[in-house]
């Protein structure tokens, strides 16, 4: 069984992924690989031709401030992703995680999804401490990603307490899908 894990920027999908590691299930991670795209020739080419560049904090910066030169870099890397997570073929329950899993289609590549959510102002906290953005910056990446997909998930995860809370929910989860 393939189970999705998404949800809102800084709602704690890393956070949730490790807990799931922890309990000895293998669990991808889209943006590590699409970190790794960015180092295939190809793929270099291709966001060098579009971008004029193919630093990865360089290209992110001029994706968040123009639709359509996100639109762009997905039509590169998605097709990418969407084989990677066609190709995962394991006997047991795996997971994998990404940010965009319905607004790039790949819901229909799962056949459960986790979504992690948590309150607007907690994620705005969040993003500032952890990728040291001001709030301007921080707010820009929120709105950017803005949709609310909890109501298509088969789980949802609040994640707004304790570590110990978070790891309850996900323990619960798990022993529904075993």
């Amino acid at each position: 069984m393939k189970i999705g894990i998404t949800g809102n920027i800084a709602a704690g999908k890393s956070e949730v992924e490790s807990l799931i590691k922890n309990s000895g299930f293998a669990v991808y991670d889209l943006d590590k690989i699409t970190h790794e795209l960015y180092e295939n020739e190809s793929i270099k080419s291709r966001l060098f031709d579009v971008f004029n560049t193919f630093d990865r904090n360089e290209i992110s910066k001029i994706v968040f401030n123009s639709k359509e030169k996100m639109k762009l870099l997905e039509s590169i890397i998605h097709p990418e992703l969407k084989n990677f997570i066609q190709s995962i073929n394991e006997d047991n329950l795996v997971f994998v995680s990404g940010a965009l899993i319905y607004e790039a289609g790949f819901d229909k590549y799962f056949d459960k999804i986790i979504f992690v959510s948590a309150p607007k102002e907690l994620r705005l906290k969040r993003l500032i401490k952890r990728n040291n953005y001001t709030e301007a910056e921080a707010l820009k990446r929120i709105e950017f990603q803005s949709s609310n997909y909890q109501d298509k998930a088969d789980f949802v995860i609040l994640n707004d307490a304790t570590l110990d809370n978070l790891k309850t929910k996900v323990q619960e989860i798990l022993s529904k899908l075993q």
